[in-house]
Formats: structure tokens, C-alpha cells, sequence
């Protein structure tokens, strides 16, 4: 099974870069960057050295080329014409550890240089100056992650000469490269996979290097062929040198013939201690039986945490997961109380032969996996048809999350009791169940998984989403496990129907224990909530909770009025109040991410609103610059609050104004106690949100507005101020 760091780590980095914008408004970088440069001046057609610099706080950190779990720094290049940019050149990184000392990452912390090589055109007048900026991106982390950005520049002279080294940056740049991973011809390396680890071996090309004695080792893959993570074992090779057994990496590409990377030492690979990265780049070479079997062994035993491959362990677990599912669907009220019944006819259609009863058994399970193989045959017909679409990955798309999230309050609810599956088509299909012979048996098989088992469905909606997921060989294992589990007490009965007396008599139990299994289908809603408020905006996720909410009071009328004995009249209102909250509840709840949001309003030709976080200085510093400065304060908990901004800033022609104008918004959000929000008000004899005001460029008191609020309100306060 995959580690819950591995699962999750994706899908926070992913909420990390949605919220980036406000973290970094709201929140210190704790990581101070800046652009230096190893020379005084720039000489034409000659390459000149930068770096980024980053100063981190105590404590924080940020990536390497390959993080683990994070993201690496990133330069976006604004250069003069004519001017190139090359790659950042790594340091070698180290380990990042939390509070608890997990590994969470590859990275750096403390002061850090980044060098960059810019070639110049070689038409650059002498005399004259150069400005050279880009956008550093990153994410800084300690207990937790806030992704930072800042626009660096650095202004250079022009000379013709060959520029003298700068004094304060131009030592700790060469130092920096001096020390960058590299070959070296010293040491040599080779490597071999196996299914679960991989072996590098390095060893000294001649005699160990005069002062060098390698230790702290421990290899930085740049492709994820090595798991980030996980203990690597580390030994002596009896030849001068070290072998490192090292778990391959889930995310390990399949085809990869190199292990590309950096082997560190925290002693050096030279002489004093220098070179403190050795570059790794050597082809796989065939892992033998024998070298393969002890390496894989020394790991096994030498590494308790580490995690097993999803083809040999992750999916069997969830194999056995789904069998299990499968048999508790026969503890369910709708079809424990006839499995003797079904045994017993068995029995009594094949005469008592053991052989015929036997033989039933078999049928009817053959009904059961036709069924939910034919299913998962659906569901991986819709899968490919998702894949063509770009449907890659499920779990980052926040419409699939609400509908998985609609289906699995759907289910829970069915589960509590508020409505039943199916129980109309349970009398049409109890018709093919009492056929004689092997068809009755086969087709009890069908209706026991479409039809006569409607409790069934809550167990699906995790195969549903699995088999969305999963590669299809990989859903269809699921999807037959389960059946196996649906009918493995009617192929043990058939085989020894004396059993039946054994058996638990039916009861209230068997409800009890069916309501108490919708609560974990209810935590995994919570869930899917908690995923969907990172991947759309604060309005989308209140909508995709009263879209649950109309989708749950949708299903209660199905089962308020199409009860047993109903009407014909109140099944049509049910059905109609299905169809009808439903379907609202559904379009109501339908998210939207920021950026989509954000693409449909420039198309539109109203850019949407970005709120800063409001506080007196940015007020102050905004109206110093003459800009109209529009004030909400606001609160999550403010029904009215939410109401205006709805109404106000959906307007296009309020949009439409707010950018011709260039008006500033400030936010303040009081949804927790905030002191200077507090005293804010106060001034002006106010103790509740929304409060809504305009500072105008030459007024000193700022032109207040009404709690209730319209797009032709704030226009016409803006037009009128």
C-alpha cells in the first residue's frame, strides 16, 4: 500500500500552489532571496556567473532539483535582447527532516547560491549598463510550507576588459561551483536493479585518495529510481570502496537503464574534506541471481519501514481488502436472511446429489463474476474514454471529487436507512431467480449482485473509484475479488449444506451493523470536502456543500415517497423531487477551480478581483500613491457577507470598473479574532460584518456603504466619490 507521506504529499503541494497568492501575502517568506553576481561588470560575448542567493530562516528550508516531497526553486528569466539563460547548477543537497526526524524532502537550508551562467551578445557597447531580473519562485518549509516568489534584479557596467572578480559575491560563487557535483576520475561507479532495490557500488579507481575516507554516504536520485525516503544500507565492498542497497522508489520509471544522480559524503570525496557530491551516471548493469538475492535479503531484514512494491504488496492488500468487502455484503439485512434459503434450494433442485449441489454452487458463483465483471468492464470503458479526454488524474480534478463525494453521501445515506436501492427491480428480477435448474442458480447469481442485493452498492463506490484510478488489469482483480467474497459462503454451503444450521439467526443485529458501516462511507466524504477546498475557492467549496446537502435531501424524498405501498402519485413526486434536487444540487455544487474562474473572466473581459490582506499601513501606502482603495471586511461565518460577494463581484460591469480603474481591494478577514480588525470598527462605531467602505484619492473620510449591498450600489459610491 502506498505510505500516506506519498499519497498526500502531491495533493499538498498542489493546495500549496492554489493558495500560493494568499500564503505569500499573508505570511513571511522566511527565505530572502536576491541576484548576485561573480564579476563587477559584463564583458561582450563572454559568459557571466549569477546566483540566486537565498537566505533561510532558522529552521526553514527549501528543494532540490528533485524534492521528494516539495518543489525545486524555480528562475523565470527577464533578459535584455540577445541574452541567454543556462540551467541552474545544483549544489548537492541533503536530507530535510521534521520535528519528529521523518524524512520529508532533498534540499537546502541556511545560506544558499544558485549559479547560473548568462551569455551576453557579443554587440554590447562598452560603457553602457545592463539590468538583468528574473522571478524566483519556491516553497519554503518547516512544520509547514508556504510558497514564496520575489523579482531579483542586478544592474551591471559594460567593459571591454575582462572584468575583475566582486569583492563581496564573486569568492562564494566559485566556492559554489568549485563544489558542484561532478565525476570525478578517481572513483569509480556501477549499478545493478533488481525488482525492489537497487545496488550502487563505488570503488577507487587506484588507491584511496591521500586523506579521503568517505563517510556520511547516502545517494540523491534525480529521476525517483531510488526511493527519497528510505533507509539506504550502506557496506563495505571489500575492495577499497562501498556498496549501497537502496529501495526502489514507487514512482521508479520502468524503462529507466541509468541511475543518474548524487552520491554524497559528508566527509568529501577528495583530500580535506572537498567534493562533497560525487555525479552518479552509470548504465544498469544485469543484476545476477546471485547478487541479487543477498542484496534484496540485507534490505529485508535490515529495513522494517520500508514500503513494498504495489505489485507485490499494495495490491494484494487491497485484494484481500476487497474480499473481505464481498463477504461482509452477505451480513447485510437484504441478504443474510435468504443465503439458507438459496443453499437449501440447491439442494433440493439437484436431488441431494453432492455433485449437482456442488456444481450449482459453482454456477451461481459464475453468475456473481459475470456481473461484476460486466461492470468492470463498464467502468473501464468509461476510464479509457476519460484518459482520451486528459482524464489522468482523477484526484486532482475537482469536478471527479465532488461526483465521487456525491456518490459516496448517496451510498452512506442508503446505508442510515434513508432510502433503498433497487426494490422495484428486486420483484422483476426475483422472477429469473426461480427458474429451475442451472439457470435459476446462475441468474440467482446475477440478481444477488444488480438486483436482490441493493445493499451491495455502498460496497462498490470505493471499487468504482479504484477502478477510475487503477491501471484495468488492476480493477478488474479488484472487482473479481469481490465477487469471490459475495459468494464464497454459498460455494463453502453448496459443498457442505449441513452448515446451514450453524448459521446466526437473522435480526436486529444485522441492521445495527449495517447503519454503523455508513459512517466510514460519511469520514470519507469529509475527506473528499477537505481535498475539494484546496483545489477550488472559498464560494466554489460553500456551493459544494449545499450542493451535498440538496443532493442528501434529494434521495430523502426518493425514500420519503416511493416506500413500499406507496401511490402511483407520490412515486412520480418522489422520482420528480429525485430528479429535481439532484440535479440542482449537482449544478449548484459543480466546482470550479480558481483558475478556470480565472480564465473565464478574462475571456469575459472583466478580470476577477485579487484581494490583498487589509491592514492601516497598506491603506496608508495606497492612498499615499493616489489609488482608489476599496475596504470589505468580512468573515466566513457572515452569511451576509458571502451573499454580497456574490452578487457584487460576479457583476462584469463592477469587474470591468474595478480594472479600468485600477482600484486596490484590501481584505480583512475577521473570521478569527483579530484585534486591529476590532479596533478598526470600533472608530467607527461599528462591532459587525460586512462592513464596506471607499477611500477616495483627496477626501479624508472614506465614503461608507450599506450592509446590503448591489452592483449598482458600489458603482454608483465609486462614481460618486
Amino acid at each position: 500500500m502506498l505510505s500516506s507521506r506519498r499519497i498526500l504529499s502531491p495533493t499538498l503541494c498542489a493546495v500549496a500552489l492554489l493558495l500560493a497568492p494568499l500564503l505569500r501575502a499573508a505570511a513571511p517568506s522566511h527565505a530572502q532571496a536576491s541576484l548576485v553576481a561573480a564579476d563587477t561588470a559584463v564583458q561582450p560575448g563572454h559568459p557571466l556567473t549569477v546566483a540566486l542567493r537565498m537566505v533561510h530562516d532558522a529552521h526553514w528550508h527549501t528543494y532540490w532539483l528533485n524534492p521528494g516531497t516539495g518543489l525545486p526553486t524555480s528562475l523565470d528569466w527577464k533578459l535584455p535582447p540577445g541574452w541567454k539563460a543556462g540551467d541552474i547548477q545544483w549544489p548537492a543537497p541533503h536530507t530535510l527532516t521534521d520535528h519528529t526526524g521523518a524524512v520529508v524532502g532533498n534540499g537546502y537550508d541556511g545560506e544558499l547560491f544558485l549559479p547560473v551562467t548568462l551569455t551576453p551578445p557579443a554587440d554590447l557597447a562598452p560603457g553602457t549598463t545592463v539590468t538583468l531580473a528574473a522571478n524566483a519562485q519556491w516553497l519554503v518549509c518547516s512544520d509547514v510550507c508556504i510558497p514564496g516568489d520575489a523579482d531579483v534584479s542586478l544592474t551591471l557596467p559594460v567593459s571591454a576588459a575582462a572584468p575583475a572578480p566582486d569583492a563581496t559575491w564573486g569568492g562564494k560563487i566559485h566556492a559554489t561551483i568549485a563544489g558542484l557535483p561532478r565525476a570525478e576520475a578517481a572513483w569509480t561507479a556501477t549499478a545493478s536493479r533488481a525488482a525492489k532495490s537497487v545496488t550502487l557500488t563505488v570503488t577507487p579507481a587506484g588507491a584511496m585518495p591521500a586523506g579521503a575516507a568517505p563517510t556520511g554516504l547516502h545517494f540523491f536520485s534525480d529521476d525517483n529510481t531510488v526511493a527519497f525516503d528510505q533507509p539506504q544500507i550502506v557496506k563495505p565492498d571489500g575492495r577499497g570502496g562501498f556498496a549501497l542497497t537502496m529501495p526502489v522508489s514507487i514512482d521508479a520509471p520502468k524503462d529507466a537503464t541509468k541511475l543518474l544522480g548524487v552520491l554524497t559524503s559528508e566527509s568529501g570525496w577528495l583530500a580535506g574534506g572537498a567534493l562533497r557530491g560525487l555525479r552518479i551516471e552509470t548504465p544498469f548493469a544485469p543484476a545476477s541471481a546471485a547478487a541479487a538475492g543477498p542484496a534484496a535479503s540485507v534490505f529485508q531484514s535490515s529495513t522494517p519501514g520500508a514500503q513494498p512494491q504495489p505489485a507485490a504488496g499494495g495490491l494484494l492488500g487491497t485484494l484481500l481488502l476487497a474480499f473481505v468487502g464481498g463477504l461482509i455484503l452477505n451480513l447485510m439485512p437484504c441478504v443474510f436472511p435468504v443465503l439458507g434459503i438459496k443453499i437449501l434450494g440447491f439442494v433440493n433442485q439437484a436431488g441431494h446429489e453432492r455433485g449437482k449441489v456442488v456444481a450449482h454452487g459453482l454456477v451461481f458463483a459464475l453468475g456473481v463474476l459475470l456481473s461484476f465483471w460486466s461492470l468492470a468492464g463498464t467502468l473501464a470503458g468509461l476510464r479509457a474514454g476519460g484518459s482520451q479526454l486528459g482524464w489522468g488524474f482523477q484526484l486532482q480534478s475537482p469536478a471527479f471529487v465532488f461526483g465521487l463525494a456525491a456518490v459516496m453521501l448517496v451510498f452512506g445515506l442508503n446505508m442510515s436507512g434513508v432510502f433503498e436501492f433497487g426494490l422495484r427491480a428486486t420483484a422483476v428480477g426475483s422472477k429469473l431467480q426461480t427458474k429451475s435448474g442451472f439457470a435459476g442458480s446462475f441468474f440467482t447469481g446475477v440478481l444477488a449482485t444488480v438486483v436482490a442485493t441493493p445493499c451491495s452498492a455502498p460496497f462498490l463506490a470505493p471499487a468504482l473509484g479504484a477502478a477510475l484510478a487503477l491501471s484495468t488489469a488492476a480493477s478488474f482483480a479488484i472487482f473479481t475479488a469481490i465477487a469471490l467474497g459475495l459468494s464464497a459462503p454459498y460455494l463453502l454451503l453448496s459443498i457442505f449444506p449441513g452448515a446451514v444450521k450453524i448459521l446466526p439467526r437473522p435480526g436486529a443485529w444485522m441492521e445495527t451493523f449495517k447503519q454503523f458501516m455508513a459512517f466510514p462511507l460519511y469520514a470519507t466524504v469529509g475527506y473528499l470536502v477537505w481535498v475539494l477546498a484546496g483545489q477550488t475557492t472559498d464560494e466554489g467549496l460553500q456551493n459544494v456543500l449545499f450542493g451535498l446537502v440538496l443532493v442528501a435531501m434529494a434521495v430523502w424524498v426518493y425514500g420519503r415517497w416511493t416506500a413500499p405501498g406507496a401511490s402511483a402519485g407520490c412515486v412520480r413526486f418522489g422520482v420528480a423531487g429525485l430528479l429535481a434536487l439532484a440535479a440542482t444540487g449537482l449544478w449548484l455544487g459543480y466546482p470550479h477551480s480558481a483558475e478556470a474562474r480565472s480564465a473565464a473572466a478574462l475571456a469575459a473581459g472583466a478580470p476577477e478581483v485579487v484581494w490583498e490582506p487589509w491592514s492601516p499601513e497598506a491603506v496608508a501606502k495606497l492612498r499615499a500613491d493616489g489609488r482608489i482603495v476599496y475596504v470589505d471586511f468580512t468573515a466566513r461565518w457572515c452569511a451576509t457577507c458571502q451573499a454580497n460577494k456574490k452578487l457584487v463581484f460576479h457583476s462584469d460591469d463592477v469587474l470591468k470598473y474595478f480594472a479600468d480603474h485600477k482600484i486596490a481591494t484590501l481584505r480583512g478577514d475577521w473570521t478569527n479574532k483579530d484585534p486591529r480588525i476590532t479596533a478598526e470598527l470600533a472608530a467607527y462605531n461599528r462591532s459587525a460584518v460586512p462592513f464596506n467602505l471607499i477611500w477616495m484619492p483627496g477626501r479624508t473620510e472614506p465614503v461608507i456603504l450599506s450592509e446590503l449591498l448591489t452592483p449598482g450600489t458600489v458603482l454608483d459610491a465609486l462614481k460618486q466619490g
